[in-house]
């Protein structure tokens, strides 16, 4: 394990390296959410009734662009805008995101959404757990080198969304997707990470740091903040 200059970023590198649940927040000039974050090839299907209950989100798998390239994942929206469907595909590529769509960042990292092919529905939480560990354990292999073919094992579209980290990392944007990968990194492990938003069942909007921090200390879990993983990165490079 490495020395890290904050405790934080120790703390969090350790439980995920040790296979546990973290809460992880973007920063208050972006999303302003919190997401929990776990490695993909340790989620069960109690983990995913855990995010799904007490987070609410979108969840997710976070992939380090290396093994995106690897496996052969492109950005949903590039997909939309080489679209020929129906023709010369004009609706579909006016529906890819433009500057200013999105007030917090520049463009998504939304991939493809699958299932495993060993599903029924694919939403369950055996389903989605079977599917999103699989997912760990070809990021795991794509990073070792091998070449991977994702339809062996995957079907698309179905009801995990995979997210494609930027080449940058957090040096080029700094999102849960990059953060989260980030954070793998500095535990030594295979960096494909579930994720998922934590909203306030009160109000219906994303859950306030403060909120969230209550969460992490009534549930002894590490809360980290992105600054700080942020900072952590640019020492290391």
């Amino acid at each position: 394990m490495n020395n890290f200059k904050n405790n934080q970023v120790q703390l969090a590198s350790e439980a995920l390296k040790n296979g546990e649940m973290i809460l992880l927040f973007d920063s208050e000039t972006r999303e302003g959410e919190t997401d929990f974050v776990i490695p993909a090839q340790r989620v069960t299907p109690a983990h995913i009734y855990n995010m799904r209950k007490d987070g609410g989100g979108l969840i997710c798998v976070a992939i380090h662009p290396l093994a995106a390239e690897k496996l052969e994942l492109p950005f949903y929206a590039d997909i939309l805008r080489h679209s020929d469907l129906n023709g010369d595909g004009k609706t579909l590529r006016k529906m890819v995101e433009k500057e200013g769509d999105i007030p917090y960042d520049s463009k998504s990292s939304f991939s493809l959404w699958v299932n495993h092919r060993n599903t029924f529905t694919g939403i369950t939480d055996k389903d989605r757990s079977l599917t999103i560990s699989r997912i760990g354990e070809f990021v795991s292999k794509a990073m070792n080198g091998k070449n991977i073919d994702l339809s062996s094992e995957f079907r698309s579209p179905g009801h995990v969304s995979l997210l494609r980290a930027a080449d940058g990392l957090v040096n080029q944007r700094a999102g849960q997707t990059e953060l989260s990968v980030v954070l793998a990194e500095f535990a030594g492990i295979i960096p494909a990470m579930a994720i998922c938003e934590m909203l306030d069942g009160t109000n219906g909007l994303a859950l306030s740091k403060e909120g969230a921090m209550k969460y992490a200390d009534e549930h002894g879990l590490v809360f980290i903040e992105g600054k700080d993983v942020i900072q952590e990165f640019n020492n290391n490079n």
